[in-house]
C-alpha cells in the first residue's frame, strides 16, 4: 500500500523547461510524436511534436544508439541527448540524440500530410480526418488561441465581480421561441435542446447579480451556410444594478480589451503562427440600427430591402463603412426593431418600436446579440400577451420576476465566429473542433 501526495515531476521536460537558461550543454530527456523525419544520409533530423511546439532532434549515424530505420513518423517516443544551440532549428534549439525508446506505433500511414505548414487539402477532409488534421501545427494553433478567448473571458468575468454558473440544456421551453428546435422525449414528455441560457441567466441574476456561462448552445436551422452551425458554444453573461443597456456594451468592450492583452501576452507564438493582427479595441463606436442603415445605403449605394433587420451583406458593409470611417475593427448596431427581438427585450420608452439592444458586428459579421431585458413582472406579461403568448412551461421564470427583479441585461457571444474573424477565415467550421450541421453528425 502506497499514498498519493500529488502531481508527480516528471524527468522528461517540456518545451519551455528546454527553453529555460542553464539548460544548453546539459542531456535531458523529452516525450512527444514524431511529426517529420528528414533524412540527410549520416545524419537525419527528427522533429518532434509537444505541445507547446515542435523540438528538433539530430540523428547522427556514430553516436546515436538506435537505427534510423526502426522509426517512422507518427511514433510516439522517448529521446535522451545533449540540448545544444542551433540557429534554424524551430525555437533555436535541438537535442543532439543518445537513445530513442518507442512507445507506441500507428497501425497505418498518415491520410494527410499534416507536417507540410499549410495543410492543402480541402475541408471536407480536414474535417473527415480531425483528429488527424488537428495535429498540423497551424490547425491546432488555431483552437490554442480559441482557448486564449475562453480563458480571456472567464479571467475578466471573474475580475469584474461575476459567478460562473451551469445551466440544463435540455428543457420544457426555449427563451429563444420560434421553430429551430430540436425536439425530443424525455421520460414520456416533451422536451427541447435549449437555444440559449437566457432563462437561467436571468433568473441567476436575482441570486447573484453577476453571472456567466460558457456552453453549447443548440439551433435547428436548416441554414447550410458558411456562418451556421447547429451546435456552438455560446459565451454567455447577465449583469444586474444596470443603468441601460450601454453598461452591457461597455463590459464587452472590457473583455475585448482584456483579451486581446492576454493574447499578445500569452499566444504570441500562435499569433505569429498564424499571421494574426490583434484587432483594434480601444474605441468601439456605437450607431443606431436605422442610422447605419441610411449611412450604408447612401455611401455605397444599395437600396435596403428588409427595414427589420441585418442582411448579411449589410454587416460586411457596416463593418466596411466602420473600418473607412472610424477606423473600427468592431462595431455596436443599437436600437433594434421590436419585431426582430425576444419578448423579454426592452423596448425603448421614447419609440416602442425600437429596442435597448445591440447587436456586436466584428469585419462583416454579427458575433454578438445583447440588450436590457424587462425586469418589471407586470410589464414582461403585458408583452407576452402583446405578442400572443402563453405562460406555459414558463412559470418557474416568471416566478423570478414575481418576487423582484434588478434592472438587468446581458449577452450571448459566438465563440467560433469571433474566432473565425480574429483569423480571417472565411467559413465557421475552420474553428470548431468537431462540427454539427445539416450534414455531419460525426466525428
Amino acid at each position: 500500500m502506497e499514498f498519493v501526495t500529488g502531481v508527480k515531476k516528471k524527468e522528461t521536460l517540456e518545451l519551455s523547461e528546454l527553453l529555460e537558461e542553464g539548460r544548453i550543454g546539459t542531456e535531458v530527456k523529452v516525450n512527444g510524436a514524431i511529426h517529420t523525419i528528414r533524412d540527410m544520409g549520416t545524419i537525419a533530423f527528427i522533429i518532434l511534436r509537444k505541445r507547446e511546439g515542435l523540438v528538433q532532434c539530430v540523428y547522427e549515424e556514430d553516436i546515436s544508439k538506435f537505427d534510423l530505420k526502426d522509426v517512422k513518423e507518427a511514433d510516439t517516443v522517448e529521446v535522451t541527448g545533449v540540448l545544444v544551440e542551433s540557429a534554424k532549428a524551430p525555437n533555436g534549439i535541438e537535442i543532439r540524440l543518445g537513445e530513442l525508446k518507442i512507445l507506441s506505433e500507428p497501425a497505418e500511414p498518415m491520410p494527410l500530410p499534416i507536417a507540410k505548414w499549410k495543410l492543402n487539402t480541402s475541408l471536407e477532409a480536414k474535417l473527415n480526418y480531425r483528429p488527424i488534421s488537428l495535429r498540423n501545427i497551424r490547425e491546432r494553433a488555431k483552437f490554442r488561441i480559441q482557448e486564449g478567448i475562453v480563458r480571456g473571458f472567464r479571467d475578466f468575468l471573474y475580475k469584474e465581480g461575476f459567478t460562473e454558473i451551469h445551466t440544463p440544456k435540455i428543457g420544457a421551453k426555449s427563451a429563444e421561441g420560434g421553430a429551430n428546435l430540436f425536439r425530443l422525449e424525455y421520460f414520456h414528455r416533451p422536451a427541447i435542446l435549449q437555444q440559449s441560457p437566457q432563462f437561467y441567466k436571468q433568473m441567476m441574476v436575482g441570486v447573484f447579480d453577476r453571472v456567466f456561462e460558457t456552453a453549447p448552445v443548440f439551433r435547428a436551422e436548416k441554414h447550410n451556410t458558411k456562418r451556421h452551425l447547429n451546435e456552438y458554444t455560446s459565451l454567455d453573461f447577465e449583469m444586474g444594478y444596470i443603468d441601460g443597456f450601454e453598461d452591457i456594451m461597455a463590459m464587452e468592450t472590457g473583455f475585448l480589451q482584456y483579451t486581446m492583452e492576454l493574447l499578445k501576452k500569452e499566444y504570441a507564438r500562435e499569433l505569429q503562427i498564424l499571421n494574426i493582427e490583434v484587432p483594434k479595441t480601444d474605441n468601439i463606436p456605437a450607431v443606431r440600427f436605422d442610422e447605419i442603415k441610411r449611412l450604408v445605403s447612401e455611401k455605397y449605394d444599395r437600396k435596403i430591402k428588409n427595414p427589420f433587420d441585418l442582411e448579411p451583406e449589410e454587416e460586411t458593409l457596416i463593418s466596411r463603412y466602420a473600418k473607412e470611417e472610424w477606423d473600427a475593427d468592431f462595431v455596436f448596431v443599437t436600437h433594434y426593431p421590436s419585431k426582430k427581438r425576444p419578448f423579454y427585450a426592452m423596448d425603448d420608452p421614447e419609440d416602442p418600436t425600437y429596442t435597448l439592444s445591440f447587436d456586436l458586428l466584428f469585419r462583416g459579421m454579427e458575433i454578438t446579440t445583447g440588450g436590457q431585458r424587462i425586469h418589471d413582472y407586470h410589464e414582461l406579461l403585458a408583452k407576452m400577451e402583446k405578442r400572443g403568448m402563453t405562460d406555459e412551461g414558463m412559470e418557474q421564470y416568471l416566478s423570478a420576476f414575481k418576487h423582484g427583479m434588478p434592472p438587468h441585461g446581458g449577452l450571448g457571444i459566438g465563440m467560433e465566429r469571433l474566432t473565425m474573424k480574429m483569423m480571417n477565415e472565411d467559413n465557421v467550421r475552420e474553428t470548431i473542433l468537431f462540427p454539427r450541421d445539416l450534414s455531419r453528425l460525426e466525428p
